[in-house]
């Protein structure tokens, strides 16, 4: 596993300090799970960024409406 140093605040210190309370084993593992946490978030805001752009081009594109509704008739709904 990799190293490295950084800055936190003292109230972020502070924080970090209870990570047994929070039923961490460290403080490295809290701030693990904290960085995966906001990953995945990032990665949620940026699927969520992307359907609406896809949504965009499809509401805006009658040629693509009339594809997708070639694609699906006969499928059940």
């Amino acid at each position: 596993m990799l190293q490295v140093k950084l800055s936190v605040k003292e109230s972020q210190a502070r924080f970090l300090n209870q990570y047994k309370e929070y039923g961490f084993k460290d403080k490295s593992t809290m701030l693990r799970t904290a960085i995966d946490q906001l990953k995945k978030e990032f990665e949620r805001a940026e699927l969520k960024q992307s359907a609406l752009l896809y949504s965009d081009i499809y509401s805006e594109n009658d040629d693509l409406k009339e594809l997708t509704e070639t694609a699906t008739s006969g499928w059940p709904e």
